[in-house]
Formats: structure tokens, sequence, C-alpha cells
């Protein structure tokens, strides 16, 4: 490419790429009609550019919603029926139908480009798998060997369903089920399974061991976040930019509050267990303490040196939380052994 076409031609002030293409032969800006075929392309490279700069920005702005509300409840579950599995219920209708689910949002559109929502809701919904998997394995079975409620083994199947599955996929023309539509199996079966409890049809076995088992489970999931959140402390603390740091706070935020409003109301379900065993004040601490881990709302996730004076580690903060619950769940435990 010659100097001169580097800078603007003088005569019509067209840029050195518009003068390159308008001397290639065949060139839709060369000759007749030139003109108005320049005009066309840089009217679609301002568009693309508007898209580009407010489409994306906008549209992420609008997306965007983390609801932490720790007010946040389901109707009050008919007699007969579990308060813990209404709000399991609850918590995914509002994210997935209410809310929006950008996980699987594909490139073009905005939600495509957030993360701390997304991943917020993915804990969330490890919480409701994690609690529909109890339901369906000890919690909503009768004593002895029952078979598995079928309403909660669709539950258990669809709550893990990826997150991130859209209409169509890499590797596939044809379209398959999203995580919406399995959420929502998962969710109508919830509500069917409370349905069949009210009316006598289910089982949910309010026993110690049951709630045991429960507790058991989500205290080694939350083992699980805690041992995530030391490897990113441990392999990226003392940066100002890491840009996983953000993902593994807002799924232990997402995991910390879903945990928290169901044992909320698993408390309630099982009021007369923990009431004959002395252990309402200890369950209601434990709850509190998931709650004020999910609270935290720091503008930007640093994952600073945990002693830094001016550098803060919110991942470490908020692992005080994770630890501190799980503690509890185990002297709930040995609470309910005896």
């Amino acid at each position: 490419m010659s100097d001169d076409l580097l800078i603007d031609d003088p005569l019509t002030r067209k840029p050195w790429y518009a003068r390159w293409f308008s001397r290639r032969p065949g060139s839709p800006l060369s000759g007749r009609g030139g003109h108005w075929s320049w005009r066309l392309v840089k009217w679609i490279a301002i568009v693309v550019v508007a898209l580009a700069v407010f489409y994306y920005p906008i549209g992420m702005a609008l997306t965007h919603k983390i609801n932490d509300d720790p007010s946040f409840d389901a109707p009050q579950a008919p007699a007969g029926a579990s308060q813990a599995v209404a709000v399991a219920a609850a918590l995914m209708d509002r994210e997935v139908n209410q809310t929006g689910w950008p996980a699987n949002d594909p490139f073009f559109l905005p939600g495509w480009a957030l993360d701390n929502m997304p991943n917020f809701q993915i804990g969330i919904r490890d919480a409701v798998k994690r609690f529909a998997l109890e339901l369906q394995d000890e919690i909503g079975r009768n004593r002895g060997t029952s078979s598995a409620d079928p309403d909660l083994q669709i539950a258990a199947g669809a709550f893990n369903y990826p997150p991130d599955v859209w209409v169509w996929n890499t590797g596939s023309l044809m379209p398959t089920s999203s995580s919406e539509e399995q959420y929502r199996r998962g969710i109508k079966a919830m509500l069917s399974y409370n349905t069949r409890l009210a009316g006598g049809q289910a089982a949910f076995e309010k026993r110690a061991d049951n709630l045991i088992s429960a507790l058991d489970k989500m205290g080694k999931d939350l083992g699980d976040r805690s041992e995530k959140t030391n490897q990113q402390i441990d392999n990226f603390s003392g940066s100002w930019i890491d840009l996983h740091a953000d993902d593994v706070f807002y799924q232990n935020k997402g995991r910390l509050y879903a945990d928290a409003l169901i044992l909320r109301d698993l408390g309630k379900d099982f009021a007369d267990i923990l009431k004959e065993k002395g252990a309402q004040p200890i369950w209601d601490r434990m709850v509190a303490s998931l709650m004020e881990g999910a609270q935290l709302r720091p503008w930007i996730i640093i994952n600073g040196r945990p002693d830094a004076l001016m550098q803060p580690n919110h991942l470490a903060s908020q692992g005080f939380y994770l630890i501190r619950a799980r503690a509890q769940l185990e002297e709930l435990n040995d609470v309910l052994i005896k």
C-alpha cells in the first residue's frame, strides 16, 4: 500500500480505506453509485459502533439484577405441605420466570456479557439441586425401602441440568431443551409434590436422622465452596485485578442466600424436632450466619492479601461466614444425634 493512501483525500474527504476499496476493480464503491454505496457502508459502521457502545452496556444494566432480599418468602404452604419445598420452588420461579436467566444467553443478547448475576443464580440453583436430592433420597421417602417419589425424581433430575444450555448449542443444528425449560419442569414437579403432600399422597418424613443427613450434605457442599474460595485466595491474592474472584464470590453468595432461606423454612417443617432437642437457638444462629454472608455487597470484588492494610480481600471476609455456618451445622448435628 502506497503512502498516499494513508491520509484522507483532501478533495473527496474519504479516508484511505474508502479510496483503496474504490480503486479495486468491481468494488461497490467505484464508479457510478459509489457515493451512495459508501454512505451505506458508513451507516452500517455507525450502527455497529452504536450497538457496541450502547446496546450491550444499556442492555446489561437493564438485565442485571441480584435479588438477595432476606425477607423473601413463598406463600404459606397448605396444612400438611412443606414450607421449605415451597420456598425452594418459589426461589427458582423468581430467578427463571420473573428475573430472567442470562447464564445461557447467546452472544447477541446483552445478558451474554454478564457474569456476576449468572453466578449468583447458579449458586441458588446448586442449593435447590442439593435440597431436591435430599428430598428424593431421604426426606421424601417412607421409612424402609420405599421407592423414590416420582415428582421428586423429576425435580432432582431437572435441577441437575447444566445452567448454560440455550435452544441451540455448538456442534448440533438440532434444537435442544434449554436450561429454563428444564428448571420449569423441576419447579412444576416440586409444586406437584407439595400438593400431593398436603393431600396425604406423598411422604415427608420428619425424623431427626433425615434432618441430620440433610444438614450433613449441605455442610459438605459449604465445605466445597470454602475450599474453592481458599484456592482462589492462595493462587491469586495480592492482585488488584483477579478476573475470577467475582465468579467465586457470587456463586458463594447465591449458595449462602438460598441455603439460608431453605434452612429457615426447613426449621419450620422440623419445628417439633428442634424443640424436642433444644436446638432452635443454634438453628437460628446458623441461618443468620448464612444470611450475613449472603448480604455482603462490595462494589468491586478484590482478592487482596488477607493481611493487607489498604487492599481488602472480600473472598476471605465471605469465607468467614462460610466456615462459621458450616461449624454451626456440625454443632446442630451433634445436638440432634443426642
